[in-house]
């Protein structure tokens, strides 16, 4: 082969092997940025705690964005109303007030024309809904959303697999109050008072049934939380259940969940309620349980599912770091106080405002009846926080009223006998 023959062969062999070698070869950069130009779907949920405003924008609006923003399309399910076409119709309306394009989806079990185990069947209802980019459930008793997306050997119906697959593709589910409780894979069904639960337990079935599961099989969740003194119920469950973290949300507030990611929104917050380290005194067989880790998250706080980091609010950041481990921190509250109802109406916040920012190490709660009619009179509980090496909170009244992160607070609930001489008299 003489020179130019060989030159052309060359040439010819260069040409060939551009064309074979992959462009993942000649230019990995390009090729990485095409192969992660479609990313995993990445599911939201918006957990309201119950009585969420319709006038309550940042949370509508949350919803929406999440679902793709103006003119997303919202699958509004009633199922859990009392009243279920008045309360979808309210909805409805909150949405289209926000943007949204919303579906009402006619699934109810009573007070409405609708038979729900047809309407779950139901192939043109179902493809309404996987046009949509989100599934919002209103409040009213969970149990009959569970009745109505459950067949009765407890598998998903046609309609339940539709709304999964919306999920999974990137949607975002929604709900408040009822709504709320079918976000986690056990739920409450129909409970007696929080004491009665610390009192006497929960039975599969009766007071806890199986939820709806979105939030995943290790996380618990609870609503109208610190307006009807929950968190001591949640405990008993978790322990029951064998969950080792849970959350609490609050009244017309939502808590966000993206990525593994919790941000609080709307009025309140959120309690975090970490039971990993927690044990129990098995020879006693009232309810029982120590070294709880409670955090409470408030609005604009973020809550790391995987890591349990806590990103606090910019805000507090720029306000107040409470240090009670700190030997210069001076504490806000210097008063010795006592919480002889800690179940009552927003308490348990309002003591981890003040334990956190008191030279308190220690602040006792307490729960009792006096009803005859109790089987158990005299069973009480003790609630005992304490505050722990890690124990840190955050303060602001920038939002314009007094709002704290409280990190790590520990809980014993310890049960006790009441006596008939709560108090005494004093004697002249």
């Amino acid at each position: 082969m003489n020179k130019r023959s060989w030159l052309v062969f060359v040439i010819l062999a260069i040409a060939v092997l551009i064309r074979v070698i992959p462009l993942s070869l000649a230019n990995p950069q390009e090729t990485a940025t095409t192969v992660n130009s479609s990313p995993e779907p990445s599911p939201s949920l918006v957990i309201a705690g119950g009585n969420l405003r319709y006038d309550n924008a940042e949370v509508f609006q949350k919803i929406i964005e999440l679902a793709g923003g103006k003119g997303a399309k919202i699958a509004v399910l009633p199922t859990a109303s009392g009243n279920p076409i008045n309360s979808g119709k309210y909805s409805v309306e909150a949405f289209k007030k926000y943007g949204a394009e919303p579906i009402f989806i006619p699934v109810a079990v009573e007070n409405i024309d609708v038979d729900y185990r047809k309407a779950v069947q139901d192939s043109a209802l179902i493809k309404e809904l996987e046009e949509c980019e989100g599934v919002y459930f209103t409040g009213g008793s969970q149990e009959r959303i569970t009745q109505a997306l459950y067949t009765e050997t407890g598998e998903k119906t046609p309609l339940l697999d539709a709304i999964w697959k919306l999920y999974k593709k990137g949607g975002v589910i929604a709900g408040t109050s009822a709504g709320a409780a079918i976000m986690s894979d056990t739920m409450f069904r129909d409970a007696n008072n929080v004491l009665s639960v610390l009192k006497y337990g929960v039975t599969e079935g009766k007071e806890i049934d199986k939820g709806l599961g979105f939030i995943g099989n290790d996380i618990f969740i609870d609503q109208h939380f610190f307006i009807r003194g929950r968190f001591a119920r949640s405990l008993v469950v978790m322990k029951k259940k064998g969950y080792n973290l849970g959350i609490g949300v609050d009244e017309n507030t939502a808590l966000v969940v993206k990525n593994n990611i919790a941000e609080v929104i709307g009025y309140k917050g959120a309690l975090v309620m970490d039971l990993s380290a927690a044990t129990t005194n098995p020879s006693i067989k009232e309810f029982n349980i120590k070294n709880v880790k409670l955090t409470y998250l408030d609005r604009g706080d973020k809550f790391n599912l995987q890591t349990k980091e806590v990103i606090v609010h910019p805000l507090k950041l720029a306000g107040t770091k409470v240090e009670p481990n700190n030997p210069i921190y001076q504490p806000h509250f210097n008063h010795q106080k006592l919480y002889p109802d800690i179940l009552a109406n927003t308490v348990v916040v309002d003591l981890m405002f003040n334990f956190v920012d008191n030279e308190q190490q220690e602040v006792i709660g307490l729960a009792f009846t006096n009803i005859s009619e109790d089987e158990k009179p005299e069973l009480g509980f003790e609630f005992k926080f304490r505050k722990g090496t890690d124990t840190l909170g955050y303060f602001t009244s920038a939002f314009g009223s007094e709002d704290y992160t409280v990190m790590n607070i520990y809980l014993d609930v310890t049960p006790i006998r009441m006596t008939d001489k709560l108090y005494e008299y004093i004697s002249s």
